[in-house]
């Protein structure tokens, strides 16, 4: 075996226990839960509220392992953020891995993750997740390929190419309409909650162990940082049509979280990830979306600016 081959089974094996841990733990939450639930009735007392149970898929926006960009690492995420959120926080199984483009995070083996906890009850208080919640995209735009969708800047080109960024948008949407498939096949009525991301600034900035994903592109097709600027603000509104496309067919039973124009340049540690007081901010959008649309109960407290 070659050195990139053991350099990949290695990082699968890595990911596969951080996941097997990641459902260790929140089956014993939901058990905890549900052995609550099952003495109230006993006792014929009112149960205490009854979280939200949730699955996330996603990129690194759903799994961001760092504190901005340097050390100790913590998960500072969307996830980790939304999970710490309300009077009784939801209790959500994280399968997303940073990283992961939207390709990826609808692969085989990611499609079969998703079904053996869709399928195992012990991962839900009512037999299926309240919702799921998806982080998909930015991964298949950003890094070496983000050149692919820009023109060259001769003095006469605009910046994104639309035709070419569009092509690889159809890609990122095929991905949606197959995690809706899967849904419906595993889990009909459950309503899936997706995000746009916001507006970075592709000045280069990144963590040590990785990064930039935008201004080397930026540089390479001869734009400025103001430039990129906009081109990047382009191709995120682009990708927010999409996503608001797929919205409103009632059949998708899909909602878009919106999270364009929250975070302000502070707010950002590198070029794609926000600090954790970002992260906060977009989770708290969230909490709010999943709040007006799951009205059976509303576990979530109003979110704190």
């Amino acid at each position: 075996m070659g050195q990139p081959e053991f350099i990949e089974q290695t990082s699968r094996r890595l990911i596969e226990n951080d996941i097997a841990e990641r459902t260790r733990i929140h089956q014993s939450e939901i058990a905890r839960f549900q052995a609550a639930q099952d003495g109230a009735r006993t006792l014929k007392v009112k149960s205490r509220n009854t979280p939200y149970t949730m699955l996330a898929q996603g990129d690194s926006w759903f799994d961001y392992p760092l504190t901005g960009n340097t050390l100790p690492y913590a998960r500072t995420d969307v996830i980790a953020q939304l999970g710490k959120m309300g009077s009784t926080p939801p209790k959500i199984l994280n399968l997303a891995h940073h990283g992961d483009a939207a390709t990826e995070e609808m692969s085989l083996p990611k499609q079969e993750r998703m079904i053996t906890a869709l399928r195992d009850r012990a991962n839900w208080l009512h037999g299926k997740p309240d919702a799921i919640l998806f982080s998909a995209g930015g991964n298949d735009i950003a890094g070496n390929q983000f050149c692919i969708f820009l023109d060259f800047n001769d003095g006469h080109s605009t910046g994104l190419n639309a035709d070419r960024f569009n092509k690889a948008l159809g890609i990122v949407e095929a991905c949606y309409l197959a995690l809706f498939a899967l849904r419906d096949r595993l889990a009909p009525g459950v309503p899936v909650f997706s995000h746009c991301y916001d507006f970075p600034i592709p000045n280069g900035v990144s963590p040590w162990c990785i990064g930039p994903w935008l201004k080397p592109s930026i540089d390479f097709c001869n734009w400025t940082v103001p430039q990129g600027k906009a081109i990047v603000h382009d191709a995120l509104v682009a990708f927010r049509v999409m996503l608001k496309r797929l919205e409103s067919d009632a059949a998708n039973n899909f909602h878009v979280v919106e999270t364009q124009g929250i975070l302000k340049p502070a707010d950002w540690a590198n070029e794609l990830h926000p600090h954790p007081a970002g992260f906060k901010k977009i989770a708290q959008k969230f909490a709010t979306a999943l709040g007006h649309k799951l009205q059976k109960r509303v576990p979530y407290e109003a979110p704190v600016a």
